[in-house]
């Protein structure tokens, strides 16, 4: 299936069993990095410097918006449809104009911080992350869940706007499942 907006060859690595929606928009091929085995669905948007480790999925209709960050994708993630990764924002308290139709001279600072999402995370349809955000391994979000610029612990589940802590997840058995994957392709 041919991209409607780039040209797979274009995109700085793309590894094995990739599949990419045909209305996928990547402004930016030669700085994105697609491990083995991803799948990123149609009407996605990735302005933005990107890397993906192994066995991620990107739902439906994605927004990574900011397309002076970066974002790095850990291995067996799953981002549901609908989810917003903000790199970059502004200034709203600058009292200066906003966007990109603003000439640099006349526009306010952006504030740009890499989002960095490890592996094993789980981000319910809907979630927005903000500049600067870390996800550690195996965090999860409800659906319609802020994710801000702070602390979280591993293998926790969070929700709300703020999010809140909710629970632990058991990543035991989540990684016991990802070895089992690993061990029947060495077969």
């Amino acid at each position: 299936m041919e991209n409607l907006f780039f040209d797979k060859k274009e995109l700085k690595y793309c590894g094995e069993n990739v599949i990419i929606g045909k209305t996928v928009r990547i402004r930016k091929p030669q700085e994105v990095i697609i491990g083995d085995n991803v799948i990123i669905d149609d009407f996605t948007y990735i302005p933005c410097a990107l890397e993906i480790g192994c066995y991620t999925h990107i739902g439906a209709n994605c927004s990574f918006i900011g397309g002076a960050g970066k974002v790095k994708i850990g291995s067996f993630v799953n981002i549901a449809p609908s989810c917003q990764i903000v790199t970059a924002s502004n200034d709203y308290y600058g009292g200066e104009l906003v966007g990109p139709a603003i000439p640099k001279k006349f526009s306010g600072e952006a504030i740009v911080e890499p989002i960095e999402i490890g592996d094993f995370v789980l981000l319910a349809c809907n979630t927005t992350i903000l500049p600067g955000s870390i996800l550690p391994e195996g965090m999860a979000t409800g659906a319609f869940t802020l994710v801000k610029k702070q602390e979280y612990k591993e293998w926790s589940l969070y929700v709300g706007i703020p999010c809140k802590y909710m629970s632990k997840r058991d990543g035991v058995k989540i990684k016991e499942s990802a070895q089992h994957i690993f061990n029947e392709k060495d077969l």
